[in-house]
């Protein structure tokens, strides 16, 4: 089912909740410039398999608000807990996607993982997201041609080969963001880093990344690896940016262990 969530004063969130009388919960945050429905195919696997699955819009994307300012980590971390508090969320995997994992990482150290008891990186945009000069050129793209820098970054995302309908697909979801939050995102990823989060983060946690990702390279993993006490680096070898997709029997079946 899916509902709104306030997170701030006049900013609702949209969340998608499936099984909520699953056996356990899994809390996904989704990349930039995506939402929620990137994560359709965890969804289909692990709600068969007894998993309560919930999907969160950032503000700015898919369908939640889209106000024009809140585009920093300290607010998108506050947003979540918002949703895990209204919610009573209690014991749960947070699991984040690219910059969802930044998101996700903000919040373990912004909230002393309140709720959270494992953590899953994939494809982390952390502990450093865009370089200045990718974001320069993505920013004059977004501002002057938003479908067209969409269309650039699906091309680049995929290791393995996409058909033309799934591409489609998921160039819509990039298109449900607002141009003024998309732009705002990747200021953020310019600006902010991560390293300061990384000592803070104490709960078991599980790294996957596409050896062959050339939006956030597999170097980043190796870093978060290094970083987190005890976590745990499972490189996907035939996989780019979207292991999620690319290799998802393999990827559900590793989340579903870990989380169980």
């Amino acid at each position: 089912m899916g509902y709104f969530v306030e997170a701030a004063p006049g900013v609702k969130l949209f969340v998608e909740d499936v099984n909520p009388l699953g056996r356990k919960t899994i809390l996904f945050l989704h990349g930039w410039p995506l939402n929620h429905r990137q994560f359709e195919y965890q969804f289909d696997m692990l709600t068969g398999a007894g998993f309560r699955c919930i999907g969160v819009d950032w503000r700015g994307f898919g369908l939640s608000d889209k106000p024009a300012d809140g585009y920093r980590y300290d607010r998108l971390a506050d947003d979540i807990h918002a949703v895990i508090t209204t919610l009573r969320l209690s014991d749960i995997t947070l699991a984040g996607h690219s910059t969802g994992g930044a998101i996700a990482i903000r919040y373990v150290s912004r909230h002393g993982g309140q709720g959270v008891s494992k953590l899953v990186l994939i494809n982390a945009a952390a502990p450093v997201g865009f370089t200045g000069q990718t974001a320069e050129r993505l920013l004059a793209e977004t501002a002057n041609d938003r479908p067209l820098m969409l269309q650039g970054i699906s091309n680049q995302f995929f290791f393995q080969y996409v058909t033309g309908p799934f591409k489609d697909w998921f160039f819509q979801l990039g298109l449900q963001a607002a141009g003024w939050s998309t732009a705002a995102v990747i200021r953020m990823l310019r600006d902010e880093q991560l390293y300061r989060d990384l000592p803070r983060i104490t709960i078991p946690t599980l790294i996957v990344h596409g050896t062959h990702d050339r939006v956030i390279p597999y170097a980043q993993a190796q870093e978060l690896n290094r970083q987190i006490a005890g976590s745990r680096l499972v490189p996907f070898f035939h996989s780019g940016h979207g292991t999620f997709w690319e290799e998802h029997d393999k990827f559900n079946r590793l989340l579903a262990q870990f989380a169980g």
